[in-house]
Order: structure tokens, then sequence, then C-alpha cells
């Protein structure tokens, strides 16, 4: 094993016996002093992956404008909690306030939460976001009570899932064990059945499946806080509406990667179940919808039109590259999904209509 956190898990498996995917994935990325989530700046071109605020400014300037619509259906609340899960370089938020500074009151009512664990990434959101004095938290629930606008941007696809395989003899729960070697992190089968079976699709032998419980935990924290304390959270991620088999992913400079390989240096991600997410939250939910639709009906086409008369050239081709890439149906403009989640005590939010 090249790295010490894979010599940590594999020591911890000798120990122990094989781990859930799940807790593989947690030590892989939240280890607390080698975990990826704890030390790398992953975002961006010298990163390993780049997210939609990184690709263009409308991105964020669209998410605030649905912030400030949201504000203000709610009574304008002031304070209220503005919370991001995940901020990354700060980009994203540093693009929605910007865009909502004409909007009377709201940067006023502001209170920014940062929800991040990645010292590095602090530094970052600390240069970019510094003058809205935000308090940082390393979990959801350390936010102070009080209405809140949440937002979760490729947040939960990095949360931990347990995966299945569905065998003769009914689903068993796929295992990071060791190889013969006593060195090699490879997959295995439990050898007993899973207490999950239950909530498992039918599928015939071979198939597989994913259950994240971290995620599913997070959206009903989510839903609980919105309708005891009021407010709406918009969750932005690449996944699925319901239904689908295993998608556990590693990348690594932009790059597909093993899945076991390098614990500490990998992203690891898997596609989000919507559905559990919406059904978890136990309050109204929108969407989810196509990201591509999401922005339309908040006006991209109309915004990258504007930031296009005032640009050359080269400025206008890669305004539309960046609109392509945010909205195209091959691009992120389907796979990326957008539900919202609200307190029930408002009006339908801005880019949903009533039979979404």
């Amino acid at each position: 094993m090249t790295t010490e956190l894979g010599r940590l898990i594999a020591r911890r498996i000798a120990l122990t016996g094989p781990i859930p995917i799940a807790d593989f994935m947690a030590e892989a990325l939240g280890h607390p002093r080698l975990g990826y989530y704890r030390r790398v700046l992953p975002v961006g071109a010298a990163g390993d992956f780049t997210t939609a605020p990184e690709i263009s400014q409308m991105f964020g300037e669209l998410v605030g404008a649905w912030l400030a619509e949201r504000w203000l259906a709610m009574g304008a609340p002031s304070p209220v909690r503005l919370v991001e899960l995940g901020p990354g370089r700060g980009t994203l938020m540093a693009d929605a306030l910007r865009a909502t500074r004409g909007v009377p009151g709201f940067r006023a009512a502001l209170r920014l939460h940062l929800v991040e664990t990645n010292v590095p990434l602090r530094a970052e959101q600390r240069r970019s976001l510094g003058a809205f004095a935000p308090a940082w938290h390393e979990r959801f629930d350390e936010v102070p009570p009080g209405p809140a606008l949440i937002v979760a941007n490729e947040f939960f696809d990095a949360l931990p899932v347990r995966q299945f395989q569905k065998t003769a003899q009914g689903w068993r729960e796929r295992m990071v064990g060791l190889a013969p070697d006593g060195d090699t992190l490879v997959f295995a089968l439990a050898p007993g059945a899973t207490p999950f079976a239950p909530y498992l699709p039918h599928g015939a032998d071979g198939a597989q499946a994913e259950i994240s419980e971290a995620g599913r935990g997070l959206a009903a924290a989510i839903g609980a806080r919105l309708v005891r304390d009021g407010g709406w959270a918009l969750i932005v991620d690449y996944g699925y509406d319901s239904g689908a088999g295993a998608s556990l992913q590693a990348v690594r400079g932009h790059r597909g990667a093993g899945i076991l390989d390098d614990p500490g240096e990998t992203d690891l991600s898997a596609h989000v179940d919507f559905a559990a997410l919406a059904a978890s939250a136990n309050a109204p939910t929108f969407g989810p919808i196509g990201q591509g639709y999401f922005l339309r009906r908040l006006g991209i086409l109309q915004r990258a039109e504007s930031l296009k008369a005032r640009a050359n050239k080269s400025q206008r081709a890669a305004i539309d590259a960046a609109l392509a890439r945010l909205i195209g149906p091959d691009q992120m403009g389907t796979l990326f999904r957008v539900l919202a989640v609200g307190d029930g005590r408002t009006s339908l939010p801005a880019g949903f209509s009533e039979a979404e």
C-alpha cells in the first residue's frame, strides 16, 4: 500500500476484518489528519475536479438570485442564516453575494455560515468571503438555529455509500478486505444476508445497488431544521431521480482512478439518489429537475447575452462554451439535478413548476 492512510486502513482490516465501503470512504475522505477532504485543494484546474461555479460566474449569480427571491418570499427575515455545505474556494458564494448587492436589506440580514472540514480550503474561503465575516463549522448541526437559506452544490456526492450485490442467496454487502499478500485492498462480499435487503430493489443475480445513510441523514436534518425554523435549501449534484446501480467512482487529476488505490489522495464520489433525499427530508420538496432546465428558468440565456454585450470576441466564445457546459444535455444540463426543500410556509420557488 503506497499511502500512509492506506496502510492504516489495511492494518484495521487485518485486526477487525473487512469493512463496509462506506467506512472505507469515510476514512479515505474524512480521516482527521490524512483524509482527502481534510488536506488537499481538490477544486479547479490544478485539483482533481471542476465544479459549476468554477466554470462560470453565471452559476453563482443565478443561485444568488434564487436565494434572494426565497428570502423575500419568507418575509425578509433578519437575521437569516446563509449556509453553504462544502463551499469549495468560495466562488459560488462570492458570485451570489455580488449579484444580490442591489436587493434592499438582503446582505445586511445575512449571517454567513460555511460547513467545511478542509483547512486549506477554509483559507481560500477566507480570502473570497472574509468581508462577510463567515463562521465555519465542521458539521451542519453546528449551525445556530434560526431561519436559514442553505446551498449544497456537489456536496452529497462525496458522502459515504454502502454498496450491495445480488447473489443467488440474496443481497450481500460489498466490503473492502485484504488480498492474500496482507497489504493490497480488494473488494469482497459479506458472507451473510444484509439487513438492508428490504430497502433494495428487485434485481437479477449480479445486480448492484447503493444506499447513502449519510446522505439520507443529512437530508432529514435539513428538512427538520427548515420545518422548525423556516427557510429553504437548494441541492445541486449529479445523480438520478430514482433507482440506479453502483456508481462509486474515483478521480485524480481529472482522470479516472482505482477506487481502492492511494486512499487519502484520490477523490471518491457516487451519484446522488434524489428520490431518497426527497423522501428523507420529510418536508415539502420540488424537483429534482435538470440543471439545464433550472438555469434556463432563472434566466441564464439572458445573463449570457448581457455578459457577451460587454465582451471581446475571445471572451464571448468563452461565455458560450461555459453556457454549453452548464446547460447542455450532453454535458451538465441533464446529469446534474436540482432539488429544493422548503418549510411549507412560502410560495413555489423560482425555477420550478407546479408539476415538479
